[in-house]
């Protein structure tokens, strides 16, 4: 099994009893957490209860927000990318599955991937929380802002590790609604 970074969307957040009523799945990304994930949980983020684990290492964030921040930069990478045919079909894909499943709020369930590490799994959310998803919004809207141009060269080559993600309703990890 590989591990993944799990995004879905909800109106509500989970609690410590319960998960959202409905919960769609956005995306999924084996073995590691795409920079595309953390900028959609960017906005108003915090941790919340796992929906897959018994743990409070969920991360959720305002979706609307995120999307703008994620499509934005995306427009950016795209005006040098290499490979522009197969960079334009990826983000008509994450485009088409963030329009068709919007909410109020992104969920990130990445416990799977920080679990690989040796600190504790609600150690290593707090700071991906308070310190790296902030860190990566901040040199996003640089970028966008045409302030951060290193920054910017370095996700543009990079960008299949950062973008190219699995876009689908279903994933790993699918919620029925009882």
């Amino acid at each position: 099994m590989a591990n993944r970074s799990h995004l879905y969307a909800a109106n509500t957040l989970p609690t410590g009893e319960s998960r959202p009523a409905t919960v769609a799945g956005i995306s999924e990304h084996n073995w590691s957490i795409p920079l595309a994930h953390l900028l959609l949980v960017s906005f108003d983020t915090r941790v919340v209860p796992s929906m897959i684990w018994d743990q409070r290492i969920g991360v959720a964030g305002d979706y609307d927000r995120g999307a703008a921040l994620l499509l934005d930069l995306l427009r950016v990478v795209g005006e040098e990318v290499e490979d522009e045919q197969d960079f334009v079909s990826v983000v008509a894909t994450t485009k088409a599955q963030l329009d068709k499943q919007r909410a109020k709020y992104f969920l990130l369930e990445a416990g799977e991937i920080l679990d690989m590490d040796e600190e504790p799994l609600e150690t290593a959310t707090d700071r991906l929380v308070a310190e790296h998803i902030p860190a990566l919004a901040a040199h996003a809207e640089a970028a966008i802002a045409g302030e951060n141009a290193e920054w910017l060269a370095i996700a543009r080559g990079r960008w299949r590790e950062h973008f190219y993600s699995f876009y689908n309703d279903t994933l790993y990890y699918s919620f029925e609604t009882d």
